[in-house]
């Protein structure tokens, strides 16, 4: 109890150090930061946006910035050292994820202004992305699960689209609905009027755009993505919200194998989506339904619709158990003879989650995935994750 009481005060004064101000208090910077343990065992192939091709350990640092000059103008920076941006994408990596300038002209907070690269405002996961906000190890299916669309190339026929899901997942060809929190570059406006809050911006990539296409820097900006959410909050317990996005998915390196006469502006992917968040005492729930629409060369629409509920329950101060339900369905394509074929494979998958946050530093987390697609063998049922997070 002694040797917990000293660790737990020498976290107090690192994170009190790291909260640095002027003396007339116009001016303050905070530095904080998590660090991660993660452990992953799956059956072959891994499922979502895990890569390794094995059980194995996953450490990540992450580190924050945020700033304040006086009433109007904030900064914000995410670093992080890690194992690539997900688990096992790469031996090791280090960059910034975000980093952007805000500018909020009244304190009502009716409008504010920002520009750099930032996670999306659609739907409500991206709020919760952080490992101490999040009741599970993982994302929800729609933020995580491999589709059989690829950026990096159009299918030479509709032949060859619709053998792809027989494939086990081409992680680094093919894409989720959204990838993760969508660090994307760009400007957005947006703030909070009475009930509502609202938000709009403009990104140089997709929801689905690899963690490679994030910076504007990379990708560039002939092809943006303009995003929005419309958000209502009738009660203290309810956050009601209705979100669009619309731009080109498919990367520069894609031009070359499309049909002649187009590009890459001429295929593009639109979401459409619903989300609500609901809390009372014990209980919080968040839900979101998606439909979306992907233009894919040499083949047509390919529309899918995705849902997931989650829900979690304190049991004490300190431990909570969740639950979330995954659900992933999809559309017909001409098949090339005449008809039409599903062209990726229905899934759903149920997570369940327990974690303990011993105090206001350290908490950890267990999760069990178990989910089935109809063509077996493209992605393993099972994963367990365990994950363990110091903040400071």
């Amino acid at each position: 109890m002694v040797t917990g009481g000293l660790a737990q005060q020498f976290l107090d004064d690192v994170q009190s150090a790291l909260d640095l101000s002027t003396p007339d208090g116009r001016a303050r910077v905070i530095f904080s930061g998590l660090a991660d343990l993660e452990g992953y065992v799956f059956q072959h192939p891994p499922p979502g946006l895990v890569f390794n091709q094995t059980a194995f350990a996953n450490p990540r640092l992450t580190l924050f910035g945020d700033a304040q000059f006086g009433r109007q103008w904030y900064a914000y920076a995410q670093f992080q050292a890690n194992r690539g941006f997900d688990p096992g994408s790469e031996v090791r990596n280090a960059q910034f994820y975000e980093y952007l300038l805000r500018w909020t002209p009244w304190e009502n907070g009716t409008l504010n202004l920002q520009a750099g690269e930032f996670a999306t405002s659609f739907g409500n996961w991206s709020k919760r992305r952080f490992s101490w906000d999040n009741p599970f190890v993982t994302a929800p299916t729609p933020y995580e699960q491999v589709l059989t669309i690829s950026d990096a190339n159009a299918p030479a026929s509709p032949q060859g689209f619709l053998a792809r899901r027989s494939l086990p997942a081409n992680k680094k060809a093919w894409v989720p609905l959204i990838w993760g929190p969508s660090y994307t570059s760009g400007a957005s406006a947006f703030g909070s009027a009475g009930q509502f809050d609202y938000a709009v911006e403009v990104k140089n990539a997709s929801l689905s755009s690899r963690p490679a296409s994030w910076s504007g820097f990379d990708q560039g900006w002939e092809n943006p993505t303009v995003t929005s959410r419309l958000g209502w909050r009738p009660s203290a317990a309810w956050n009601i919200g209705l979100s669009g996005s619309g731009g080109a998915y498919l990367m520069p390196k894609a031009e070359p194998t499309l049909p002649p006469g187009t590009s890459l502006g001429d295929f593009s992917q639109t979401t459409l989506g619903a989300d609500v968040t609901w809390s009372r005492r014990r209980w919080i729930v968040w839900s979101e339904l998606f439909l979306a629409r992907f233009e894919v060369p040499n083949v047509g629409h390919a529309e899918l619709l995705g849902a997931y509920s989650e829900v979690k329950y304190k049991i004490t101060t300190h431990v909570w158990a969740a639950t979330r339900m995954n659900v992933m369905l999809f559309g017909d394509v001409p098949n090339g003879v005449g008809g039409e074929t599903q062209w990726d494979n229905n899934a759903w998958r149920l997570d369940l989650a327990l974690g303990w946050r011993f105090n206001q530093h350290w908490q950890m987390k267990l999760q069990y995935s178990f989910g089935e697609e109809q063509d077996p063998g493209t992605e393993g049922n099972s994963l367990f994750a365990g994950q363990i997070t110091l903040r400071f």
